[in-house]
């Protein structure tokens, strides 16, 4: 047994909507397990026995080939032979989910979390971190090579993490009346999904989330602030949120907590309740004294996003500090800032050598959010340009630049393709040297074109996702070679993965 899975040999058959096929009860997702019998009931069946995983493909996913059909299997790995339910069945290709386990790979060691399998967080905790680091890398060669199409210089290798867990700066955990049920859960008559729970939502489940005893992410006392939440609150005999009936009233907490030892915790709640609120928060700090900023927010609303809403400070510093590169950035409440702190130098020290800076260059930050990367590499420049469509994200960066005692940074509210006109290169100067960072979409064409337009000798460009920015390198071919790829992890034991790209201009586009 391992787990998170069962063999065949400890499976026992169950028919399935009626049709003829067995579904052998791997512990897996319930989400995963609806999918299935969703499908079942739409049309008949597809179920391929015994396939060999043989490779890595993308986004958490490895491959098969059967009868010269491509199969994408998720939570399998390679060396795992399964039986795949197919849920989409193309012509060449098709996706699906082991259903049964025959032979489980050599490679698979056993997950240090007990909520791996359940909770979606850390996909690859059966997975030798060696392992993790070589799928990841391959990601960015295929993906780069496949879909962007473009010429590559030999890639370096990955960047891993030293630190693989208890690596995040940043965690929020969620309180729920419902609890994700395991599949062994379900069967089981004297189990109740109802109660009072804090964890993750659960993956593809909106209204239920996954009750966590320990999340290894974020060191302590990130689990023990959550227990003391639930304790006191229930105390106090105030309601968890319920998001189906949008009744209750703890709703969530949000940490921050830097390598300067600085801990800010966030306190959502559904309503105002002064008193019951003045209580829990001083049960809080009392518990926990190494709490340097607490705040809690009032949010009414049926959704979590808490952009719109104004955090209330109720003791210590409005700021949480952290240090990056010798450079200080005060983080509020709703400031975005790199969740990995040891791994954001790595990746910021890849991204300044990139950029070739000899102190005589004008630079434009595209993205720039609070200002971070910009202001990592302002030594080198002559001027830094930020440009940032979310305007408190620049009222960040100008504040981070001023801390920093950065004079010869500007910072810019508004969307780069309307922000940097020919008035505005007339102001400020053309840019040498490009950096941008931009969101897993990639970049809008028309910020391509602009860059085109821009024709800067050098762009650095970003990436939490190398797909789209392959499909993006495609079209900046039309004046840039890629001169150099560094891939960066940042989230150990997750599929997901930083790429950093530095492109040239051509010769013939001078």
């Amino acid at each position: 047994m391992v787990h998170g899975y069962t063999s065949r040999a400890g499976s026992s058959p169950a028919p399935a909507m009626g049709c003829i096929f067995l579904l052998r009860k791997a512990q897996m997702p319930l989400a995963l397990w609806r999918k299935i019998i969703t499908a079942v009931a739409r049309r008949k069946p597809v179920v391929l026995k015994d396939v060999l995983v043989e490779n890595y493909a993308a986004e958490g996913k490895s491959m098969a080939r059967v009868d010269g059909k491509v199969v994408f299997i998720e939570n399998a790995i390679p060396g795992d032979v399964v039986d795949v339910f197919l849920n989409k069945n193309k012509t060449d290709w098709a996706e699906g989910y082991p259903v049964a386990f025959s032979t489980l790979s050599s490679d698979r060691i056993t997950p240090f979390c007990e909520h791996f399998g359940v909770c979606g967080g850390c996909q690859w905790q059966h997975l030798p971190y060696h392992k993790q680091l070589a799928y990841k890398q391959q990601q960015v060669v295929d993906q780069l090579t496949r879909i962007g199409g473009v010429a590559l210089p030999p890639l370096q290798p990955i960047i891993g993490a030293q630190k693989t867990t208890a690596y995040r700066n940043k965690l929020e955990f969620t309180f729920n009346t419902r609890r994700y049920l395991t599949r062994p859960e379900l069967d089981d008559p004297m189990v109740s999904g109802h109660g009072n729970f804090g964890g993750f939502h659960a993956r593809g489940i909106f209204d239920k989330i996954v009750n966590i005893n320990t999340c290894h992410l974020m060191a302590e006392p990130v689990n023990i602030i959550r227990e003391a939440i639930k304790r006191i609150t229930l105390q106090l005999d105030m309601p968890f949120y319920d998001i189906n009936q949008h009744a209750g009233w703890l709703r969530g907490v949000m940490y921050r907590y830097c390598t300067t030892g600085h801990l800010m915790v966030n306190v959502m709640l559904a309503y105002d309740a002064p008193e019951a609120t003045s209580q829990l928060l001083d049960g809080l700090l009392a518990e926990v004294p190494a709490i340097t900023s607490l705040y809690y927010t009032i949010n009414g609303k049926r959704n979590d996003s808490l952009t719109d809403l104004e955090p209330v400070l109720y003791h210590g510093a409005r700021y949480a500090t952290e240090t990056l590169g010798g450079f200080q950035f005060n983080i509020s409440p709703t400031s975005f800032f790199q969740t990995n702190t040891y791994q954001a130098e790595q990746l910021y020290e890849v991204a300044r050598q990139f950029a070739e800076l000899d102190g005589s260059q004008t630079v434009y930050d595209l993205y720039c959010g609070t200002g971070s990367i910009g202001i990592f590499v302002s030594k080198g420049a002559k001027k830094l340009i930020g440009v940032e469509v979310v305007a408190a994200a620049v009222a960040d960066a100008e504040a981070n630049a001023a801390l920093n005692g950065i004079s010869h940074a500007s910072f810019f509210a508004g969307d780069v393709v309307d922000v940097c006109d020919d008035a505005f290169f007339a102001q400020h100067g053309t840019p040498h040297v490009i950096i941008t960072d931009p969101p897993r979409a990639g970049m809008h064409p028309q910020l391509i074109e602009k860059i085109l337009d821009m024709a800067a000798p050098i762009v650095v460009y970003v990436s939490c996702n190398p797909a789209t920015q392959a499909r993006d390198l495609r079209l900046l071919a039309e004046k840039y070679t890629v001169s150099a790829v560094q891939p960066v992890d940042m989230f150990p034991h997750t599929h997901h993965i930083e790429n950093v790209v530095q492109l040239k201009l051509k010769a013939e586009a001078v």
